[in-house]
């Protein structure tokens, strides 16, 4: 089932998108919830991100090129990061460049919804806090990160997480390809089978640090392949069984020092 977050003649709704229409429903997706009866075309809305999450986390050099480059232990401590809500924009928004650089790196991933509570839960629970699963860009400004390893500016910018097209409960995120073409071109295809760190471990061992809310986010880390790119870039983030998520970006004229 496909989640859509769509705006209507001034209204924000959500909806399960059933080929080129979507169902408009009441109530809350990550609870009770029932069809309203209201059916609108697809090409009538405008899509937003498909969720509202009150945080972002995700996970650093998650991926190999192949099996056999697998390291033998996880890391100890796994690298993740949190970006703020504010980045999170949705299909077709742009993703605006700052001033003080000319390019951004695209990183298309996997990224995790949470639906119900999560809070010190094992490997084997984790499927059961899934609501689904929609595509995330986790731009990132590595020249603004700080010397000694801090990484929150480079990636706080508004506009800096895409998210969606819509969010696919039912899907197999063992089974997917992570893919990105830049301007038509493919840069990314890699199954999620060559992420070092599983879905499965990065949500429970999150859940033991905070407690995860319905809606959370957490990008699962982006395949090999990912690289800079400039204004007027057209990005499309894709896996197949969710759909494609795309951007352009643009170059500001605002100074972060203004």
């Amino acid at each position: 089932m496909k989640f859509a977050r769509f705006e209507y003649k001034g209204e924000v709704q959500y909806g399960v998108v059933i080929k080129d229409d979507v169902s408009v429903v009441k109530g809350n997706i990550y609870g009770d919830w029932d069809y309203s009866g209201e059916v609108l075309p697809l090409e009538q809305v405008e899509l937003l991100a498909p969720v509202n999450p009150e945080k972002i986390l995700g996970i650093g050099a998650n991926y190999v090129g192949s099996k056999e480059e697998k390291p033998d232990q996880l890391p100890e401590i796994p690298v993740f990061f949190f970006k703020p809500a504010s980045s999170v924009v949705g299909p077709e928004a742009e993703i605006v460049i700052p001033e003080v650089i000319d390019e951004v790196k695209f990183e298309s991933e996997l990224a995790v919804v949470i639906g119900k509570e999560a809070k010190d839960i094992e490997e084997e629970e984790v499927l059961d806090h899934i609501f689904g699963y929609t595509i995330g860009n986790d731009v990132t400004a590595p020249q603004l990160f700080h010397e000694n390893g801090h990484w929150t500016l480079g990636k706080a910018f508004d506009t800096f997480t895409p998210v969606g097209p819509y969010i696919e409960t039912d899907l197999d995120p063992s089974s997917v390809s992570v893919k990105a073409d830049i301007n038509g071109v493919e840069t990314q295809d890699s199954p999620t089978d060559l992420m070092i760190v599983s879905l499965t471990y990065m949500v429970s061992y999150l859940s033991k640090v905070m407690t995860l809310k319905p809606g959370d986010c957490i990008l699962t880390g982006s395949p090999l392949g990912a690289h800079f790119v400039k204004d007027q870039d057209v990005i499309e983030c894709k896996i197949d069984e969710i759909g494609t998520l795309k951007n352009r970006t643009v170059k500001s004229s605002v100074s972060v020092n203004s």
